[in-house]
């Protein structure tokens, strides 16, 4: 599903990572550079709230075995379909070495013209 551009949930590439982020972004989640420096989306910015955060490491169990790992991020919809499923980073864990792997969900209220619900 398509959302046009002005509406609430619509996306734009970040000029300096080039990761697709929300149109109404004032700093990229992604590289954290700023985008816009207008007063509303500073007061934006400080209502967000992060109803999820996850942080957990992992170690590889006892031995001389060296793991690989993949982390994928999943999300789905009300219905318990998958909208979006993608490979976020791959590497290798030496037996001597640790991951920690962090998930932040940022809410933001929409705003404007962008609040308008689709029907």
């Amino acid at each position: 599903m398509s959302v046009r551009p002005g509406q609430a949930g619509a996306t734009r590439t970040c000029p300096h990572c080039k990761a697709t982020i929300l149109e109404s972004a004032s700093v990229c989640p992604a590289c954290r550079g700023h985008l816009r420096y207008d007063d509303a989306a500073i007061a934006r910015a400080k209502t967000a709230i992060h109803p999820l955060q996850i942080e957990g490491t992992i170690t590889p169990p006892d031995g001389d075995i060296v793991y690989e790992y993949s982390m994928v991020l999943s999300i789905k919809n009300d219905r318990g379909e998958e909208i979006v499923r993608q490979v976020v980073g791959v590497g290798a864990l030496q037996p001597d070495e640790k991951r920690t792997f962090a998930v932040q969900v940022e809410l933001t209220e929409a705003t404007g013209a962008k609040a308008k619900r689709r029907h």
